[in-house]
Order: C-alpha cells, then sequence, then structure tokens
C-alpha cells in the first residue's frame, strides 16, 4: 500500500509530505482546494504523462515521491525487472517534472521509462475517477470488468496466444493460395533486390568495420607523422624522454648510497624507462603496418557509397543490408517453393480448433462468474435507493478476436415491474452514479491491488444513499488501502482516517495545505460539508452524531 507521499512545488503545493495507513482514508475540502491534485501527483507516479503546467509558478522543477509497502505482484515485477532490493519490504518511486515539461523517473534510485512506471503502478494503485462511470457505457469497459471479477486471467491469455497463432497460420494460408500474378510479382520484386544485394555482398558487422578503415586510411599521413615524432620524442631524439630518465636514475643511483630514500625513486625510474621502451616498441610496431595506400582508400571509399547507395533505396539502415539480404532469400525460396496447400490447410485448422477450444472455456468462465456478479450488483442496488431494481449481463457473439468471440452488455431495471435494458438506455446520472459504484466497488473486490483510490465517484449521490457508499467504502477498507476524495459528508463520516486540504492566498500567491483531523476539527469539517457558510448548532450536533455513528460501524464492524 502507499504508505508516504511527498510534494515539493507541485502545482499550488510548496511542500507537503504525508504519511498515510490501511483502512478507509477520507479526502476533504472545498472545491479548488487542491484535493485532486493528490490524485494528480499518485497518476504520475503511475506513469501518467507530464507537462510544464504542473511545476508550481517560480520553480524550477515539480518532485513527487512515493513510498509503498510491497505486495506479491510488485515484489515479482521489482525481481523479474531487476530492480528488487536485497530484503526490502518496500519501493520507492520517484518522479521530476522541469519547467519546461521534460519529465524523469526512477524506481529505487534507477532511471527507468514511463511504461515500467505503468507496469509497477498497476500492481500497486487502482484510480477511479469521477466520469468512470461514464466508462460503463462503453462495451470494452464492462468486458474488462466481468474478467475482473472472473478471474480469467489466464483463460484470456491463453485466447490472445491461440488468436495469434492461427492468425499467422491463415496469413500464411492467403499468401500460399493468392493470386499466381501476385506470386509472380512479388518473385520478380525480391529477385531484382537480390541481384543489387549480390553486387555488394554485404557482411555482418562490416559497415562498422569500414568505417573505421576508411577512417585510418583517410588520416594514414597525418598518423605516419605522428608515429614518426613520437618514437623520436621518446627514445630516438637527441634529448629522447628515455634517455633522460636513464639519466636521472643513474645520478639518483650514485647518490643512493648516501640517502637510502633514493633507492625507492630509482626504482621507480627504472620502471619508467622499461614502460618508455614498450611504448616506443608498440609504436614502431604500429607504424611498420600502418598503409598510406590510395587505391585501397579508394576500394574502401567505393564500397561505403555503395552501402549507402542500396540503403537509401531499399529504405534501411547501412549495416542492416545483410538482414535484408538474408530474409528476402528466405522468402524466395519460400515463394519458389512449391506450397503443400493440403498442410497449410490442415495447419489452420488445428489453429483454429485450438483457438475455438480456448474461446469456449473463457466463455464458460465470463458466464459462470456473470451470474453471480449480477446477483451482487442487484443486491447492492437495493441499499443505494433503488429498490426493486436488478442489473443483469447478457452475451453476444463477436468475430473471434484476440478477446474471446464474444462481448458483454450490462442491463438494468431501475424499478420493479419494467423490462431490463441496456445501460445506456435507461441509466439517468444519479443512477448510473449509484450503479457504477456498486459495480466498481465489486471489481475491485475481485482485484489484487492493495490500494484504491475514489476521485469523486460519489457525485450524484446523496442522502441516505451517501452513507451507504461510506459504508461501502469502509468493507472495501478491512482488507486493503482506500482512498477516496468525496464531498459527501456522510460518506466523510465513515472514514477510518481524515484528511482536509486547504488552500490560503495572501493576494499574491496561492497555497495548498493537508492536515489531518480527529476530534472536534473532525467534526467541525463534516458541519462544514453539511451546512455550507451557515453552520449552526443543530448543525454541529448533526455532524457529531454522524462521526460518532461512523466510529461504532467501524467498532462494529458494520
Amino acid at each position: 500500500m502507499l504508505t508516504t507521499l511527498s510534494l515539493k512545488d507541485f502545482v499550488i503545493v510548496d511542500q507537503l509530505s504525508l504519511d498515510l495507513a490501511g483502512g478507509f482514508t477520507v479526502l476533504t475540502g472545498e472545491t479548488g482546494a487542491g484535493k485532486s491534485i493528490l490524485i494528480d501527483a499518485i497518476q504520475l507516479i503511475r506513469g501518467a504523462r507530464a507537462d510544464s503546467e504542473l511545476v508550481r509558478k517560480g520553480a524550477e522543477r515539480a518532485n513527487i515521491v512515493a513510498e509503498f509497502s510491497l505486495s506479491d505482484a510488485s515484489r515479482t515485477w521489482l525481481a523479474e525487472n531487476e530492480l528488487l532490493e536485497a530484503g526490502a519490504q518496500s519501493v520507492l518511486v520517484r518522479r521530476s517534472i522541469d519547467r519546461n515539461g521534460r519529465s524523469r523517473a526512477w524506481i529505487n534510485g534507477i532511471t527507468v521509462t514511463l511504461s515500467q512506471l505503468r507496469e509497477l503502478g498497476d500492481t500497486m494503485v487502482d484510480i477511479q475517477g469521477q466520469h468512470a462511470h461514464q466508462l460503463l457505457l462503453k462495451p470494452a469497459c464492462q468486458l474488462r470488468i466481468l474478467d475482473a471479477c472472473a478471474e480469467d486471467g489466464a483463460a484470456l491469455e491463453a485466447v490472445k496466444a491461440a488468436f495469434a497463432s492461427w492468425n499467422a497460420k491463415a496469413k500464411r494460408l492467403a499468401e500460399a493460395t493468392s493470386s499466381a500474378e501476385v506470386r509472380a510479382g512479388r518473385i520478380e520484386q525480391l529477385t531484382w533486390l537480390l541481384e543489387d544485394l549480390d553486387s555488394l555482398g554485404p557482411k555482418k558487422d562490416e559497415w562498422e568495420s569500414l568505417n573505421q578503415e576508411h577512417n585510418r586510411l583517410a588520416h594514414a599521413v597525418a598518423i605516419t607523422e605522428g608515429l614518426n615524432e613520437s618514437i623520436e620524442w621518446l627514445t630516438q631524439g637527441e634529448d629522447a624522454a628515455g634517455d633522460l630518465v636513464t639519466k636521472a636514475q643513474m645520478k639518483l643511483e650514485g647518490l643512493a648510497e648516501y640517502d637510502e630514500r633514493l633507492k625507492n625513486v630509482c626504482e621507480t625510474l627504472s620502471t619508467i624507462s622499461d614502460l618508455i621502451d614498450d611504448a616506443a616498441g608498440d609504436l614502431e610496431d604500429i607504424l611498420d603496418r600502418t598503409e598510406s595506400d590510395g587505391s585501397r582508400f579508394e576500394k574502401v571509399d567505393r564500397r561505403l557509397s555503395k552501402y549507402f547507395n542500396l540503403a537509401r533505396k531499399y529504405r534501411t539502415e547501412p549495416e542492416l543490408l545483410h538482414e535484408l539480404e538474408a530474409s528476402s532469400r528466405a522468402r524466395l525460396a519460400e515463394l519458389r517453393n512449391e506450397e503443400n496447400l493440403d498442410q497449410l490447410k490442415a495447419d489452420e485448422k488445428t489453429a483454429r480448433a485450438a483457438y475455438d477450444k480456448a474461446a469456449a472455456e473463457l466463455s464458460r468462465l465470463r458466464r459462470a462468474a456473470a451470474k453471480g456478479f449480477a446477483k451482487a450488483v442487484t443486491a447492492e442496488m437495493q441499499k443505494l435507493s433503488m429498490k426493486g431494481g436488478r442489473f443483469e449481463v447478457t452475451f453476444i457473439d463477436t468475430p473471434p478476436s484476440e478477446h474471446g468471440a464474444e462481448r458483454c452488455e450490462f442491463l438494468m431495471a431501475g424499478h420493479p415491474g419494467v423490462d431490463v435494458s441496456p445501460l445506456a438506455k435507461v441509466a439517468s446520472g444519479g443512477e448510473l452514479s449509484r450503479i457504477g459504484l456498486a459495480i466498481f466497488t465489486l471489481a475491485s473486490k475481485s482485484s489484487s491491488v492493495p490500494t484504491l483510490i475514489f476521485d469523486e465517484v460519489d457525485s450524484g449521490v446523496g442522502g441516505a444513499t451517501g452513507e451507504v457508499v461510506g459504508r461501502m467504502m469502509k468493507r472495501l477498507g478491512e482488507t486493503r488501502q482506500v482512498l477516496c476524495v468525496t464531498h459527501l459528508p456522510q460518506v466523510a463520516a465513515c472514514g477510518d482516517h481524515h484528511l482536509k486540504v486547504e488552500k490560503v492566498s495572501d493576494g499574491f500567491e496561492t497555497l495548498s495545505y493537508l492536515k489531518e483531523l480527529s476530534g472536534q476539527p473532525r467534526v467541525d469539517e463534516i458541519a462544514r460539508m453539511l451546512g455550507g457558510l451557515l453552520i449552526t448548532q443543530k448543525t454541529k450536533v448533526l455532524a457529531e452524531e454522524m462521526v460518532r455513528g461512523g466510529a461504532e460501524k467501524q467498532d462494529s464492524g458494520s
């Protein structure tokens, strides 16, 4: 779960450090105070894209640091990506954004990509935004939710693999049975290409060695002159370095009988003299092998030019021409060889059968889960001011795909005595919010993600229904960490922990702060949420009863 979150120069937050506990935590505050800023920060930790608007005005960069205790899934991911520290029980994730919008990310102090951040984030945090209810109207989202509740991940992966295999074999069969004219045209194209490449005969790693040789030959004169000068300075000149070192060594050896400290210096000079001789010898060997061959330079230059021209012609990199030749030759051989259509048809049929079997198993798991899921959502609807309403899941056959051979559709009836219809046709805004809460809560119970965040998903809900929503969140908090940004006092009163976001302005700068509430300050905040600008004694008494009621529900485990 998320244990600490630190922000610096982020939007309107100067500096903030927050310790978080398990259970159900509510975040409240007036509209515009910055509650969503915390959610935005966690989204960035999960790999969301950043821009310069997130850096506080006047600051050079924004920094976000989050620490999570490790779950089994996050520990496995870190180990697979070689980012797990030995004996670690937590992971530290950092994100920075500079005022130009450039972003960097680290996991346990090691730089990572945004895709890696997203992969790790998916194992640790799930966020339901305030517009998540609208996603319920999309068939793809409905199927993902059902799959999450069905816990059919292995079956879904088997379908994806079977579909990929079948698709590849079907494509191969289609190519083999394509018209003779298309086939002949492709053979002719590959033949021309290979004739071009044969005139070059590209070899693996030759491009790099040619460039090195070309560079050496182009500077052969300068290299020769430099080698001769260096050899002269080292051993052959009038004041060669080797001779001067030897003179110094002999001088000091004569003095060493008077001062023993000079013996070590003499040994050092002897070593230096040997090293100078070795270096000069190496330079002489290189000089002997250094060519100044104009004809060789022209030959290498022509070959490099041919590499360039062919690479440009066939839209590839020069160093990849040998791979293009190998793949083209293999493809030409396939096209020229007479295809065994009967075998290809049999292979395609076998792959299709394997896909159908995997898709049928996935469908079985989905349909079995759909019954329990529909029953559970219907039960939650009764608590959310939708007495007599019911929820169903229906399946519609689709062309085979990597997601199976069907899609699902969520149906509901908001009142007794009416037929169920698709959500998009019958659900009002308030009903969609309530049924969305029920669905997301049930789906979250099936998830292994340890931290769930709800960002104003209770919009469109109020009154007694708000208290039901609060109880739903509290029940979720019994098995994982739940954070909820809310405007409903009924939800806030059910929290195990209460955080308030406040915005302060001195006329020049606006900053957002956060503090944990308990006791009377928490009662005052619930009263503010109940009464708005006018807070009466009656409002305060009601707020105190709500907070006390939330605590009693916690103690009773309801």
